[in-house]
């Protein structure tokens, strides 16, 4: 049933007749009048009785105006709703963004977003980069801040790369040295995130590559925890130099590791060729706007 042989039909019935509702319409009488008998050979029924000096509803043309009044008020709020949300008026935005290193990047990029957009709801949720990639390969997200997907099921762009530097209690040797190789630190227990991570991987690849498979001694999601770890020196840990930043060391020192391949480089992903709605498209814009390309760390 097209909405527009519906209003016909509707306008004559609220304004008494053909030609009423062909001024009301903006249309001809004769336009009308096709448009209401091409809606009842579409039903199958008479809607209107023309045979005296005004058109009265049949019982079946009571049913099709007492619903049809309500078809075309639902979809005039579907199409103001859609031109809101067109507009940025309202909406959802489901994010994802990592537990490690949100605070500098992405809380800044939040704020921005509810000042600019107060009536689209944004739907947080916080995991490692592994993690979210599943969320957002199962529909529960629209967009995430993650390091780099392997898969070929994303799209992804890079937002921000900083180096990635090794923790070491002040009280460990290599804590004095100017720079470390990963090499220098293969006797050293590593303190590495867990599996939903994916600087977890990273760095026990890189290990490999280097010839070596360390020693893991703890894994966990709580950098606190992890800190506290190295500070007793339990062992070695690798961190964004970024986040490192953010944190008040004690007992602690940060050495930069001679790795050029090894970078933390954060971007936001989206499924391949997935609708990406204006609330989306929003906040990728405003993180391109708040990226800074100085700030890309190119391992020299």
């Amino acid at each position: 049933m097209e909405f527009r042989l519906l209003r016909s039909f509707t306008e004559v019935v609220r304004c008494g007749g053909f030609s009423q509702a062909a001024r009301s319409l903006a249309s001809t009488q004769s336009t009308i009048s096709k448009a209401v008998k091409q809606l009842e050979n579409e039903l199958g029924t008479i809607l209107l009785d023309r045979s005296g000096h005004r058109c009265v509803m049949t019982p079946a043309g009571e049913v099709v105006y007492r619903r049809g009044i309500k078809l075309l008020a639902d979809r005039d709020d579907v199409l103001a709703e859609l031109d809101e949300i067109r507009g940025l008026q309202r909406g959802v935005l489901r994010l994802g963004i990592p537990s490690v290193g949100n605070i500098k990047l992405f809380a800044p990029v939040v704020c921005t977003y509810r000042e600019r957009y107060p009536q689209i709801e944004l739907r947080l949720i916080e995991h490692g980069s592994n993690q979210l990639e599943k969320h957002l390969r199962a529909g529960d997200i629209d967009i995430a801040g993650i390091l780099e997907p392997q898969s070929p099921d994303f799209e992804w762009e890079p937002i921000r790369s900083k180096p990635i530097v090794a923790l070491l209690s002040s009280v460990h040797p290599l804590s004095r040295c100017g720079s470390l190789k990963l090499t220098d630190l293969r006797d050293v227990p590593f303190v590495l995130f867990d599996l939903g991570f994916r600087l977890h991987g990273m760095i026990l690849n890189a290990s490999r590559k280097a010839g070596f498979e360390p020693t893991v001694a703890v894994t966990s999601s709580q950098i606190d925890f992890m800190m506290e770890l190295v500070s007793t020196n339990v062992g070695v840990a690798f961190l964004p130099s970024e986040i490192v930043d953010e944190k008040h060391l004690q007992g602690i020192v940060s050495v930069p590791l001679d790795e050029a391949e090894l970078a933390w480089v954060m971007g936001h992903a989206w499924r391949r060729n997935a609708y990406l709605s204006d609330a989306t498209v929003a906040w990728m814009k405003l993180m391109r706007e708040t990226s800074r390309p100085s700030e890309l760390y190119t391992g020299v």
